[in-house]
């Protein structure tokens, strides 16, 4: 499941009840060497360079395999790994984040997919609702979340863009989870 940051994949997985695995969880440390930097001069979270994608395709496969994978533990506001977690799922699961849309293809090829899709909502809401979640979670520094923000407010279009032209189809948060309870129910 990908979208914007603050569209809402983590709270509709939590809706479902099903086991979601937080792809965002797989980000590089911040003091790793050669990650992307932004404009306002701190590291691009929201390039593909910060984030770890062939391990969080080893988590996909093993949850399918297995029904169970041991996830880093990442905490945003000091930007690090701060351990790991075991993710169990005895059924269906979501992988969920900013960077799905690059493990989309693999994903596919692998035959762990059963579905692509990108969250899309207006642009004002989701910063709205992303930047409430950012300051009451502490993320970083209330400026930095703001002019971040504004920035990936306007971006938005190109994300759910990228998405598609990564094989995602676009649905509102309110029709990805009438799609998704319905291929649960008849998975079940």
């Amino acid at each position: 499941m990908a979208g914007p940051s603050g569209s809402g994949k983590s709270h509709l997985g939590e809706r479902l009840g099903w086991t979601v695995l937080r792809l965002d969880d797989f980000y590089r440390d911040g003091d790793a060497a050669g990650l992307p930097r932004s404009d306002l001069g701190i590291v691009d979270w929201d390039h593909p360079g910060s984030w770890d994608a062939e391990a969080a395709l080893t988590a996909i496969r093993e949850l399918t395999a297995t029904g169970t994978t041991e996830v880093p533990v990442y905490d945003i506001a000091t930007s690090r790994r701060t351990g790991t977690h075991t993710v169990t799922c005895d059924g269906r699961f979501i992988a969920e984040g900013l960077f799905a849309p690059d493990i989309v293809a693999a994903c596919r090829e692998a035959g762990v997919l059963d579905d692509a899709i990108c969250l899309a909502r207006p642009r004002l809401l989701t910063f709205a609702l992303r930047l409430r979640r950012d300051l009451l979670e502490g993320r970083k520094p209330p400026l930095v979340l703001v002019r971040r923000g504004w920035r990936l407010m306007r971006a938005d279009p190109q994300v759910v863009a990228r998405a598609v032209a990564a094989g995602c189809r676009p649905v509102s948060p309110s029709a990805a989870f009438a799609d998704l309870s319905a291929a649960g129910r008849r998975a079940g």
